[in-house]
């Protein structure tokens, strides 16, 4: 019971000094305006963001009826951004989850137990890491077909081995302290002293990686959208520009294109902004300014 209450003592503690961290808040301001968007889609003057419109709607400029002007099938471009806001952050949600939750297992088992295990696990990661990443989502979305649960097992299976790097060299060193050693002397089990007493303390860096990755997961899913290898039954904004780029009439609408990349800019800030104030709140010295 101590733990627990120590465990959310510490939590509050750091998500207190975050958003009291300027980038932090911005960040957060940033993310909670996409996130909005993603909730109440259908609330925000939009209507069905793949419904094609009549001749006359065809690529017309933001006007009182289409907020951010219409596609070359007539379709409402401010539906497609607010909608494709969903995908964006669900893809970066879900792939921060699963890559951090296998990295942070695969570093933990490695770093705690040393030997053959940990040789064998760093052999894996360092392969994966050597490969080229771009090429490799490419061929892996090609082969596996568009959709959005490939995608995110695609980037998943790029992005997993930096956390699983970075964890297992704070598991050496978090292993060798002395609340460890006490734990270990009076009898705890490896499981025990893994996830009991080692991945509390790993905590703060999993949430450091987890903003990491939703950027990247963000980036490489607008990357593969635009390269016409995104999930084609739903909105998303670098399919956006993919199909602004084949339309070929990308120089005569700003308005279409404008928008996605303007929206990917703004999440990815966002996060980048948040991961920064994340990383500068580990640091003992922003604790100590802070008088903690």
């Amino acid at each position: 019971m101590k733990k627990l209450l120590s465990l959310l003592k510490n939590v509050h503690q750091f998500f207190h000094m975050l958003f009291g961290h300027s980038m932090g808040r911005i960040g957060a301001i940033l993310i909670a305006l996409v996130l909005i968007a993603a909730l109440f889609a259908p609330y925000l003057g939009t209507v069905d963001p793949q419904a094609s419109g009549n001749r006359e709607d065809i690529l017309n400029a933001p006007s009182t009826q289409h907020w951010l002007g219409t596609d070359d099938l007539g379709r409402d471009v401010w539906s497609q951004i607010i909608f494709g806001s969903r995908v964006s952050l669900a893809i970066g949600l879900i792939t921060a989850f699963v890559t951090v939750v296998t990295g942070t297992l695969i570093g933990l088992i490695a770093g705690y137990y040393g030997g053959m295990i940990e040789e064998v696990l760093v052999k894996i990661i360092d392969f994966f890491m050597m490969l080229p990443v771009l090429p490799l989502m490419i061929i892996l979305a090609a082969v596996l077909g568009p959709s959005l649960w490939n995608i995110i097992l695609v980037i998943s299976v790029v992005s997993w081995p930096t956390t699983a790097r970075v964890v297992r060299s704070q598991v050496l060193s978090i292993k060798e302290r002395p609340f460890v050693e006490a734990a270990r002397c009076i009898g705890a089990g490896n499981a025990r002293l893994m996830f009991g007493e080692i991945m509390p303390n790993v905590l703060p860096l999993m949430f450091a990686q987890a903003v990491l990755m939703i950027t990247y997961a963000i980036y490489d899913e607008a990357i593969l959208a635009f390269l016409g290898l995104g999930d084609p039954t739903r909105v998303s904004w670098g399919s956006m520009l993919h199909f602004a780029f084949e339309s070929g009439v990308m120089s005569r609408s700003p308005w279409w294109i404008g928008p996605p990349i303007a929206s990917i800019i703004i999440l990815i800030v966002g996060f980048s902004l948040l991961g920064t104030a994340v990383t500068d709140v580990m640091t003992p010295q922003y604790r100590e300014t802070k008088g903690l």
